[in-house]
C-alpha cells in the first residue's frame, strides 16, 4: 500500500527562520505524531504541506502524488482542522453544513449531523457562543464528513478537557480502522500522542531530529540516574541528554549504544522530547 504523506528535504527561508531539509515518511493506516517547541516549524510544515506556501527545496507526495500538481478532487481526500476556527461566528452548525455540500462533492451531511452529536455540539447555536473546545469540535466534524484520507491536524485536541480529548482520541482511533486512511497530528499534549501515535517526528529550531516509530523510540530509550563521574564511564555516543537538578544527574540513554546490563528507568515521550530539546549535553 502506498504511503499517505511523504516529505523529502523540504526546505522553506524566512528572515531569522529556517525549515531545514525535514523528511519524513506516514504509511497509510497509521499516526504521525508531530512534535516540537512553539517556533519549531511545525506549522510552517503543515502549511507546506497544503501548499498554503510556497517552499524553496525538497518534495512533498500525498498519497504518490506530488502535491503541486494534485487536482481538486484529490484534495477531497485531506481533511485540515488549523489551530484556529476559520467560520465565521455569525454561522451556526446547521449553516456550516449547508455550506460544506456546496463546496465537496464527497460531503456526507448525514455523517457530520452524526459527528456533531457525538461531539456533543449544538448544531443550532451561533459559532459565536461555543467555548474554544467546541469550534475545534466543529472543525473536526467538518474535516470528517467528506471522503477524508488524510487527517492534518494542528494543535486539535487544544482547548478541550481532558475527557473530551479522550473522546476525541477514541475517534482518531476508529477513523484509521481503515486503513486506507492516516492522521497527521501536531500537538503539545505529548501524553495524548503517546496514547495513540504509530510514528513520531520531532522538529527543534527547524530541523527534524528523527522520525521514528514510537514503540522503538520508546523502547531504546532510558532515563540514567547518578553522578557525573558515573556518566562518564558511558560512551558519549549513547548520551542524548543531561539535565542536572536538587536530587542528582539524569541523562537520557541510548539503550543500543550502551553498555549491556545498565539499570535505565523508563522514557516517557515528553521526557525525550524535553532532553533532545537542551542545548548541549550539559
Amino acid at each position: 500500500m502506498q504511503d499517505a504523506l511523504r516529505l523529502r528535504g523540504v526546505s522553506k527561508q524566512y528572515q531569522g527562520f529556517a525549515l531545514e531539509k525535514v523528511s519524513l515518511t506516514l504509511p497509510c493506516g497509521c499516526i504521525m505524531g508531530f512534535i516540537g517547541e512553539n517556533g519549531a516549524g511545525k506549522t510552517t510544515t503543515i502549511k507546506l504541506i497544503l501548499d498554503m506556501i510556497r517552499r524553496d527545496g525538497g518534495t512533498i507526495e500525498i498519497f504518490g502524488e506530488e502535491c503541486r500538481s494534485m487536482k481538486r478532487e484529490a484534495w477531497e481526500n485531506i481533511g485540515v482542522v488549523l489551530d484556529n476556527c476559520s467560520f465565521s461566528e455569525e454561522l451556526t452548525g446547521v449553516h456550516v453544513g449547508r455550506i460544506m455540500a456546496g463546496i465537496y462533492k464527497s460531503w456526507d451531511g448525514q455523517k457530520f449531523e452524526q459527528l456533531l452529536a457525538a461531539y456533543h455540539v449544538d448544531r443550532k447555536k451561533r459559532i459565536k457562543e461555543y467555548s474554544k473546545g467546541m469550534k475545534m469540535k466543529l472543525s473536526l466534524a467538518v474535516a470528517m464528513a467528506h471522503d477524508t484520507r488524510l487527517l492534518i491536524l494542528d494543535e486539535a485536541t487544544s482547548g478541550l478537557d481532558p475527557v473530551a480529548r479522550e473522546e476525541l482520541l477514541e475517534s482518531f482511533q476508529d477513523f484509521i480502522q481503515d486503513e486506507r486512511r492516516s492522521i497527521f497530528i501536531s500537538s503539545h499534549i505529548i501524553s495524548d500522542l503517546e496514547k495513540v501515535c504509530d510514528y513520531i517526528t520531532f522538529i527543534h529550531k527547524g530541523r527534524m531530529l528523527f522520525s521514528e516509530e514510537k514503540d522503538l523510540l520508546l523502547e531504546n530509550h532510558g532515563i540514567f540516574h547518578g553522578t557525573k563521574e558515573t556518566l562518564r564511564e558511558l560512551p558519549e555516543e549513547a548520551v542524548a541528554g543531561i539535565r542536572e537538578g536538587a536530587f542528582g544527574l539524569e541523562a537520557l540513554v541510548r539503550r543500543d549504544r550502551a553498555p549491556g546490563g545498565l539499570s535505565l528507568d523508563r522514557a516517557g515521550l515528553e521526557d525525550i522530547m524535553l532532553f533532545y530539546s537542551r542545548e548541549g549535553k550539559s
